[in-house]
């Protein structure tokens, strides 16, 4: 797969259903002379240290004005060999034809690699493969016939997620030798171990570089995952190959998720048809509430496990992590790998955070507190419209304020997230998944509050239930129309229309000669770049609150959110597909600090169902003389049920037994190949020493 030559870099394809051309690869090697001429057909650069041919997988675009010597020099420290402190990848330009108005950009690259080099870059990575005897073991490229799926020369032994993959990883390491400064910029300083590839990011030399979608794959994976409506389990590995795991364990989550709610749903229908406010009703299904959100955290950490383990990802050492590309600060040396970095204090990084950072939270929160204010002025004088003159208009009316707040509360939460990431930049982390963990925090905070504080509220503060259970299905059900139209249809229309001029724009400039390559980089490069599950996640968060927090007033939306999670699931798989570039594969072995955030969430339910309960007209009832002995009461079956919820947690182990039996061998096969390897150096040294 590797050495072969996309035949004429493949055959033209415009799928306007698709919005999206992507090449075809060819198995069939071609004479070097033809090689040549097509290239110059399709404007494609080469050099004579070039291999003939190699698969295209990752684009690297520089900006138009870079230095010539600039772009020299990046290309040979890509293409040289790895001992000279290169990345040994292959490299070739590509030329774009000179266009009506606006000149193209010369300095689009497609980086490819030989298959030799791919196995020892799995090697290098970490990547974990199933082995003969059905474990999942560290890929060795002097152990490779041991491994299960390596036939032959092993050219489908890797899939293209891990190949594009293991060439970010070599283009992420590529390090600064004893280069002062980046050839053509005096200004744009290195020193030894620094990656050159996040020092040209950060200073807009390198305007990105991504991975190339693959038409046959995608064709395939779009036929099974998403092109026929069906109410089965979506294709996780075939997700998995193509995307990798991280995006593999969310759409692993979110079918999860779906499933879990379907008691759920049945349960709440007939509560919601008929007299569900019963007593004993209410007080069991808060119950159920709470037993099922905690059964189903636990048991979803059983089933990532399994999965994780599956891919290899459950046992595979994470990788030692780099400084960000944006993290900036005084020369120095880290203590760690002894390389020169950029250091930059704890104390300074932790007065931004307390002195700016939190205030500026806190004064989001209080303005989110002042519009949730406004629309309850909004909802009382539509309420009192209604009074005075009851009609089909004014009980329409009634809903209104509840849509508006929805729609604001969306986009006060867009507004917030570009804040929350300014500012988290500003902070200046050190490392990614640091940055990731404070901007969760605060987008986390701001969105639990924009969204549940009103609804807390209503339930707590003016206790009507009514009026709690109208604002909720008007929120959620707003919510979700909101995501869809903004997540999914709207960046379908813009990304067509970016195509169709594209389409037109190269057919005009190039004529009925076939341009697959070129017009898929050209498309590719204006696709939206997507950002990772953060937002994906966040979403299915606030609706695991809207369930977990109030479905025993509105029983509904359980089903509410089972019909927006398969909608979801749909919209989600096509925008991957064809709407964002393809992203990079991120090994993944578990949903992360979202776990934690859904399991914070699970114990803010049981507090609010228990109050909830508390302040239900059958339960006053038992006690009319003493709310004292209410609160007691009500504060002690929380206890209770907490002390459940963690009972459980402890008592469902978050590995299943096979998995931890077959994690315990390779630990002891580990250890146990270590003792030979010591043995057997010991009586080397030992013949050494007698000879």
């Amino acid at each position: 797969m590797f050495e072969r030559i996309y035949n004429g870099v493949g055959v033209y394809t415009n799928n306007c259903l698709n919005g999206l051309t992507s090449v075809s690869l060819s198995g069939q090697l071609i004479a070097r002379a033809t090689l040549d001429q097509e290239k110059m057909q399709l404007g494609l650069s080469f050099s004579d240290s070039d291999v003939s041919s190699f698969t295209p997988l990752v684009v690297l675009e520089l900006a138009d004005d870079t230095k010539a010597e600039a772009i020299t020099w990046l290309l040979n420290r890509i293409r040289d060999k790895q001992q000279n402190g290169g990345a040994e990848l292959l490299v070739n330009q590509l030329l774009f034809p000179a266009q009506d108005d606006q000149k193209p950009n010369p300095n689009v690259f497609v980086v490819g690699s030989t298959l030799q080099r791919l196995l020892n870059g799995a090697e290098d990575v970490g990547l974990f493969k199933e082995f003969q005897d059905g474990t999942m073991r560290g890929f060795t490229y002097a152990n490779r016939e041991s491994f299960k799926d390596f036939n032959g020369d092993g050219e489908a032994f890797l899939s293209d997620a891990e190949c594009q993959y293991i060439i970010k990883h070599e283009l992420d390491t590529l390090r600064a030798k004893n280069e002062e400064h980046v050839p053509g910029y005096p200004k744009l300083k290195l020193y030894p171990g620094k990656s050159v590839v996040r020092r040209l990011q950060s200073k807009g030399v390198l305007i990105q570089y991504f991975p190339l979608h693959n038409k046959e794959d995608l064709k395939r994976l779009s036929f099974s995952w998403y092109k026929k409506f069906k109410l089965s389990f979506q294709p996780l590995e075939d997700i998995r190959h193509y995307f990798g795991e991280g995006l593999a364990l969310y759409f692993g989550f979110l079918e999860y998720f779906t499933f879990a709610l379907v008691p759920m749903a049945f349960i709440g229908i007939p509560y919601y048809l008929f007299d569900w406010e019963d007593y004993d009703k209410y007080v069991l299904f808060s119950v159920f509430n709470l037993v099922w959100s905690t059964v189903f955290l636990e048991v979803w950490k059983r089933c990532s496990a399994m999965l994780a383990y599956g891919w290899g990802t459950l046992s595979r050492k994470k990788a030692f992590e780099e400084p960000r590309a944006g993290f900036h600060g005084a020369l120095g040396f880290n203590p760690v790998t002894g390389r020169e970095e950029p250091i930059y204090p704890s104390s300074k990084r932790q007065l931004r955070i307390y002195l700016v950072s939190v205030p500026f939270v806190l004064l989001c929160l209080y303005l989110s507190f002042y519009v949730m204010m406004v629309y309850f002025d909004m909802e009382f004088w539509a309420i009192s419209i209604y009074h005075e003159n009851p009609n089909i208009a004014t009980s329409i009316l009634l809903f209104v304020p509840s849509i508006i707040y929805a729609v604001v509360i969306e986009i006060m939460n867009l507004l917030y997230r570009y804040a929350a990431e300014f500012l988290t930049a500003w902070e200046n982390h050190r490392l990614e998944s640091s940055f990731q963990n404070h901007l969760v925090l605060k987008v986390l905070v701001f969105n639990f509050v924009n969204c549940f504080a009103s609804l807390f509220y209503i339930a707590f503060v003016m206790q009507d239930m009514m009026l709690l259970r109208q604002s909720l299905a008007t929120l959620l059900i707003t919510s979700q129309i909101l995501n869809q139209v903004m997540e999914a249809f709207l960046p379908y229309w813009l990304q067509r229309r970016r195509n169709k001029k594209v389409h037109k724009r190269m057919r005009r400039l190039m004529g009925d000669k076939e341009l697959p390559l070129l017009e898929q980089v050209q498309l590719e490069t204006e696709m939206n770049t997507y950002l990772g599950t953060f937002d994906d996640y966040l979403e299915q968060f606030l609706l695991f609150g809207y369930v977990s927090l109030f479905s025993c007033v509105y029983p509904l939306a359980a089903v509410l959110v089972v019909l927006n999670n398969i909608t979801e699931i749909y919209s989600d798989a096509f925008k991957m597909c064809h709407v964002f570039k393809r992203p990079f594969s991120e090994p993944a072995a578990n949903i992360g600090v979202w776990q934690l955030a859904f399991e914070t969430m699970s114990i803010i339910a049981v507090v609010t169902n228990c109050a909830l309960i508390g302040l239900s007209p059958q339960v006053k009832a038992y006690f009319p003389e003493s709310d004292t002995q209410l609160i007691l009461i009500v504060v002690a079956i929380e206890h209770v049920l907490l002390a459940f919820k963690f009972i459980l947690a402890f008592v469902i182990p978050d590995v299943p037994k096979h998995i931890q039996v077959k994690l315990a061998k390779l630990e002891f096969d580990s250890l146990e190949a270590l003792k030979k390897r010591k043995i057997l150096e010991a009586t080397e040294t030992g013949n050494t020493w007698n000879k």
